[in-house]
C-alpha cells in the first residue's frame, strides 16, 4: 500500500508541474532595431544569431503589418498627439473618397527568433508621445528601438487589421485613454 501512495503522490506532483509549465509563456530570443541598416550591421557581428536575410524578411513583414494594422487617425493633430511631433504621415484614403488618414512612421521593428516558424518573427515599432515605442496594437511599450533579450511569444502574435475601420478622432482617443488603451475603442473606430 505505501509503494502506491508513493506512485500517486509521483504521477500529480508530474501533472502539477506539467500544468505550471503549460501557463509560462514561451520566451524568443528578440532584438529591436531602429531601420534595417542597423540590423544588418548587428547581424554582420554574429552576436544576436539573426543573418541579414532575417533582416530583410522581418522588415518586409513589419512592412506589411505596418500598413494592416498601425493606428488610422482622422487628422494630423490627433495622430500627433499619440506618437509625436513629426511622427505621422498622411495616407490617402483608398477609393479616392478624397480625405486622407493619419499613420504614425515606422521607428524601427522588432525581430524574434521564433522556434515555430520557418523564419523570424517581426512586429513595427512606433514612437509614442511620452518617448518610448510601442507595438502596432499598443498594448506594450519599450523604452528603446534598438537592443535585445527574451521576450514573450505573444509579442509576435499579428495585431487586428484596421484596413477599413473609421480612423480615431479624438473623441474616440481620449475615450479609451490615448493609443492601446482600450482594443475597444480601435474595433468600432469611433
Amino acid at each position: 500500500m505505501r509503494k502506491r501512495s508513493h506512485r500517486v503522490a509521483l504521477c500529480i506532483l508530474g501533472v502539477a508541474a506539467f500544468s505550471l509549465s503549460a501557463c509560462v509563456e514561451e520566451e524568443v530570443d528578440a532584438a529591436a532595431f531602429p531601420d534595417l541598416a542597423a540590423c544588418k550591421a548587428t547581424a554582420a557581428l554574429g552576436t544576436q544569431g539573426f543573418s541579414a536575410t532575417d533582416c530583410d524578411t522581418a522588415f518586409a513583414e513589419a512592412e506589411v503589418i505596418h500598413a494592416e494594422a498601425a493606428p488610422r487617425y482622422d487628422s494630423l493633430t490627433v495622430c500627433e498627439e499619440q506618437h509625436g511631433e513629426g511622427a505621422c504621415d498622411e495616407q490617402v484614403a483608398s477609393g479616392g473618397g478624397g480625405g486622407g488618414i493619419f499613420m504614425p512612421l515606422m521607428a524601427g521593428y522588432l525581430i524574434g527568433n521564433m522556434l515555430n516558424r520557418n523564419g523570424p518573427a517581426a512586429q513595427p515599432l512606433y514612437r509614442s508621445a511620452s518617448g518610448n515605442f510601442t507595438n502596432a496594437a499598443g498594448t506594450t511599450s519599450y523604452a528603446s528601438n534598438s537592443g535585445a533579450g527574451k521576450l514573450g511569444a505573444t509579442q509576435f502574435a499579428r495585431p487586428a487589421t484596421t484596413i477599413g475601420k473609421a480612423p480615431m478622432t479624438a473623441a474616440s482617443v481620449q475615450s479609451r485613454g490615448g493609443f492601446g488603451g482600450s482594443a475597444a475603442g480601435r474595433s468600432t473606430g469611433g
